[in-house]
């Protein structure tokens, strides 16, 4: 039996069963992720003895006969923006090199409530800036479909550890496509939920009104369980909500649709004519529209819809993405945090060592915060900062920061007046398969271009699924599936129908 390529579900059953141990299950993984991981470049950090503590502990809860949760001994890995306590968790970034973190984010503290045995930390685009996991300090993520091409990002790391059997599951963050971008392009199943479904708490913020955590899973299923594991209330996250979980499910209108083909005439799908665009890859299109046409095929009614604002989305995103980076980044300035190679016993006055090789003269404050910040953080990194402060600067502030909120509100109304009408939308999640490793670092406009169908759903706050519907050759292609406010499970459900 190949353990690393079973479900949850599956490896709960088998847990339960006795087929195989939770220890033996971790060692699988551990052993695949130091055969292969080599050469695709998931993982940042591997956790083996706390792995294996962890699933030890689920053993000894067999042996004894109690009743273990749904994720108790399923190895997961952790994007390395999300704090694990006393482990390192570094963004990707050179200025938290040598940061530990001092307390779980509150998805890790629910996640180890159920006995799940975390594998290690995943690599991202620095602070989750970008689209390929290029832009990483520490190493380049490889697309285990094709190791030429890219995973996608931020959650790249995360997604190429599924897609690869190095995780059972794993947790992203999505600020603008960065859970469900590389859930495309690796052939995985990625859901950004609702905001405020998940808490926010532990999470290394880049734009708090946009941040999100969710699950990267091998279907939809063991997305769904992740996400009920880690979703609800937290007195840490004011922006969070409590899920009622005796309604939510239940009344969702998909609940039955797996038992019932009747329902399937009651489903209305809507799709915008606005994300089928000139330029898109025509392969991906037409096998989008292949998976649209089974969905119509099982007697779902499919209206064309139009969210009229959608042109402006990517503008309006990447201004206010980038003024809250550019806050958010404010505190990174070498004294309460940054690489020991910048900050550690140093007297800010006299000389500092910046990289082991050279010592330069620090004069004032100031110096310690621009040689910290110039040697810490990454270019696109320092890119976004800029574009953000610009954005908020005296002056401009009401020509494009307020423009931008304005039009993020316009999109919502888009969205709050499609929903009316229509149950979910469907749109593809990229524009093209995964591209080539290098082939957009030197043009950030093609690469935030990967992001178009993605960011919408952000500024309105909305869940918004990936799920794999096709492969042009070897590489996947994503359908996203947008659902209503806290209608995870509509979403999800309409995954499973696809999937079926």
């Amino acid at each position: 039996m190949n353990l690393t390529s079973l479900t949850i579900t599956q490896t709960h059953q088998g847990l339960l069963k006795k087929k195989f141990s939770a220890l033996e299950l971790a060692k699988a993984y551990l052993r695949r992720i130091e055969k292969e991981d080599k050469k695709i470049c998931s993982f940042l950090t591997v956790f083996k003895q706390s792995a294996l503590s962890q699933a030890k502990i689920t053993d000894d809860l067999i042996l004894q006969n109690r009743k273990i949760p749904l994720l108790a001994g399923i190895p997961c890995a952790i994007k390395d923006n999300i704090l694990v306590k006393g482990k390192r968790c570094t963004a990707g970034s050179k200025i938290l090199e040598n940061y530990t973190a001092s307390y779980d984010a509150t998805s890790i503290e629910f996640l180890k409530a159920q006995g799940a045995v975390i594998l290690g930390k995943t690599n991202l685009d620095e602070f989750g800036h970008g689209s390929s996991c290029e832009n990483s300090a520490f190493i380049k993520t490889r697309n285990p479909h094709d190791l030429s091409k890219v995973p996608g990002g931020s959650s790249g790391g995360s997604a190429a550890a599924v897609a690869a059997d190095l995780c059972c599951c794993a947790l992203g963050s999505d600020t603008g496509g960065s859970i469900r971008l590389p859930a495309s392009f690796c052939g995985v199943v990625g859901l950004k939920p609702t905001y405020g479904a998940v808490s926010r708490y532990g999470l290394i913020a880049m734009a708090s009104s946009l941040d999100q955590i969710g699950p990267l899973a091998k279907n939809a299923e063991d997305a769904k369980i992740v996400f009920q594991a880690i979703s609800g209330k937290d007195p840490f996250d004011s922006t969070s909500v409590e899920l009622d979980k005796k309604i939510h499910p239940v009344k969702c209108r998909f609940a039955a649709i797996s038992r019932t083909a009747k329902l399937f005439n009651r489903v209305k799908i809507g799709i915008p004519k606005e994300y089928f665009v000139k330029g898109m890859n025509p392969k991906v299109e037409k096998i989008v529209r292949n998976a649209i046409k089974k969905y119509e095929e099982m007697g779902m009614k499919i209206e064309e819809i139009s969210l009229p604002h959608t042109e402006y989305a990517l503008a309006a995103y990447y201004l206010i993405m980038a003024s809250e980076v550019s806050a958010n980044l404010a505190r990174y300035d070498g004294i309460r945090f940054g690489s020991s190679k910048t900050n550690s016993g140093i007297n800010p006055f006299g000389k500092l060592r910046v990289d082991g090789e050279r010592s330069r003269t620090i004069k004032n404050l100031l110096d310690v915060y621009l040689q910290t910040r110039g040697e810490g953080f990454g270019e696109e990194v320092r890119r976004r900062i800029m574009l953000g402060t610009y954005t908020l600067s005296a002056g401009y502030y009401e020509a494009y920061y307020l423009r931008a909120q304005k039009i993020r509100t316009l999109i919502k109304q888009d969205f709050d007046k499609a929903f009316q009408k229509i149950d979910v939308i469907l749109t593809p999640a990229s524009p093209v398969p995964a591209f080539g490793l290098g082939e957009k670092t030197t043009d950030p406009l093609a690469m935030y271009l990967s992001d178009i169908f993605m960011v919408a759903a952000n500024l309105a706050g909305l869940p918004a699924l990936s799920m794999p519907c096709g492969k042009i050759g070897k590489l996947p292609v994503g359908l996203q599936i947008i659902g209503k406010p806290f209608n995870e499970e509509t979403i999800l459900e309409t995954g499973k129908i696809l999937e079926n």
